[in-house]
């Protein structure tokens, strides 16, 4: 499976936030040539009037650890941002996300890449 990033965080954290920039890899950005090997050549999805969830599972499951709806913080740029629930980081682990997002005429667009979360054990000292 390809990973698009690698997340390392900590078992029962109820702070961390993955902010996530949906791009087009098939049209470049404004004054950029696009290059496919480059992802900072790619135009950003506009994600006005957009939703966007974030699925995440165990790596190897099939059952779902928990299902984020995305803040979209910079619809323009396509910035979305995903805030951790008390489910998503309750165990250890190694963990896959799965970014899509809807349109106002509820078309759905799934990223081909997943973001691997790694989530280690907290350490409590007496």
């Amino acid at each position: 499976m390809a990973y698009l990033t690698t997340i390392e965080l900590v078992q029962g954290d109820t702070l961390p936030v993955i902010e996530v920039t949906l791009k087009d890899s098939s049209e470049a950005t404004t004054g950029q040539t696009l290059d496919p090997e480059d992802s900072l050549t790619f135009k950003p999805i506009n994600l006005t009037s957009c939703t966007a969830t974030m699925k995440v599972r165990e790596v190897g499951a099939t059952a779902l650890t928990d299902t984020l709806t995305g803040a979209v913080t910079d619809a323009a740029n396509g910035v979305v941002s995903f805030n951790l629930g008390n489910s998503t980081l309750a165990t250890a682990g190694t963990f896959e996300g799965e970014v899509s997002y809807t349109n106002s005429s509820s078309k759905t667009q799934t990223v081909v890449e997943l973001i691997k979360i790694k989530v280690r054990d907290v350490l409590i000292f007496f």
